[in-house]
């Protein structure tokens, strides 16, 4: 059974701000976006800032609200339909680690009231001496110390904030934890002591994980399966192994060729890389995208791609899903 279900979701912004401002011109952030997440997987939604996946990440857990499509939870609980009590025990589920933890941190709290600060008005609040014991224990569960509960955020590293962040996430037991670009902030180094660290509490508490990035290679890592997205839409999605051997969408074959040391697929019998004819960067479109999102960037890309919409279809084996009319 999944753990969530995302189906057909979009949201777009109104282009103007402020009270005066005009209504009529948007932003479309998420377009037509469909995943879901089983018990102990990690998802990885990836791809260039700007294309709607920390977008994608706010709207599971209503930080903003989705102008259209279904969030399910456990296969019956309507997200969108929730209030009050019931949507403040799905956040409790589902908990949220920001990309900057030394924004994300209060730099006036102690480690121990960052820790506890939601967790005192949550549902489980066992009372300030147990709770002093879980937070201790998660400290160490993250690799700081019992110690550190006393100490401020701007006491630690980036990397130490990081795995307080982490904590927070955990104390409540969440079933689901959403990481958004928690790494991209780090040295290599420290990235990789991160990440097997979320691999470590993934084994022990069966959790599942959305984890966000640009960086495919590092996803590839994590994750059991990615969906790589562009300007709101899933451009194609499969295995991380699959993926990471036979990338198919043109989009996918440049964000791996911007990874030094990355194999080039052409020498695995796979399509050549075509990063070197791709120019430009991604743009949030302003307008309802009539043709493919990624034509005018695409060295691929005809007549028919620029005017046609393609679906996302089955190709190159089980899973492997890909929205191009050439692949």
């Amino acid at each position: 059974m999944p753990v969530i279900t995302v189906e057909n979701l979009r949201k777009r912004f109104n282009l103007e701000a402020g009270f005066f401002a005009r209504f009529g011109r948007f932003v479309y952030a998420v377009n037509d976006v469909s995943f879901s997440i089983g018990q102990n997987e990690s998802y990885g939604l990836v791809g260039e800032s700007g294309c709607g996946k920390t977008t994608t990440a706010r709207l599971l857990v209503r930080m903003y609200e989705s102008d259209s499509g279904t969030i399910t939870f456990k296969d019956t609980v309507d997200v969108k339909s929730l209030k009050g009590g019931e949507l403040k025990k799905y956040r409790e589920k589902v908990k949220y680690v920001f990309q900057d933890p030394a924004r994300s941190l209060n730099p006036r709290m102690s480690v121990y009231e960052v820790l506890i600060a939601g967790y005192r008005y949550s549902s489980d609040w066992p009372g300030e001496k147990k709770a002093r014991e879980e937070a201790a224990a998660i400290l160490e569960e993250v690799g700081l110390s019992a110690s550190d509960l006393e100490r401020r955020p701007a006491e630690f590293s980036g990397g130490q904030r990081q795995r307080i962040s982490i904590a927070r996430g955990l104390l409540l037991q969440p079933e689901l934890l959403i990481c958004d670009e928690v790494v991209s902030a780090l040295d290599v180094s420290i990235q990789g002591q991160i990440l097997n660290l979320l691999l470590d509490i993934r084994r022990r508490r069966n959790l599942s994980f959305l984890f966000i990035a640009h960086d495919l290679k590092v996803s590839s890592y994590f994750c059991d399966r990615i969906g790589v997205m562009y300007r709101g839409e899933l451009m194609e999605e499969a295995a991380a192994a699959d993926l990471y051997q036979t990338c198919l969408h043109p989009y996918t074959k440049l964000l791996f060729s911007s990874v030094a040391g990355t194999p080039d697929t052409a020498a695995s019998g796979g399509p050549a890389q075509p990063s070197a004819l791709l120019k430009g960067e991604v743009r949030t479109p302003v307008t309802e995208l009539s043709g493919c999102a990624f034509a005018e960037r695409c060295p691929l890309a005809d007549e028919h791609c620029r005017r046609e919409h393609p679906d996302m279809r089955e190709s190159g084996g089980a899973g492997h899903r890909v929205r191009c009319f050439r692949a």
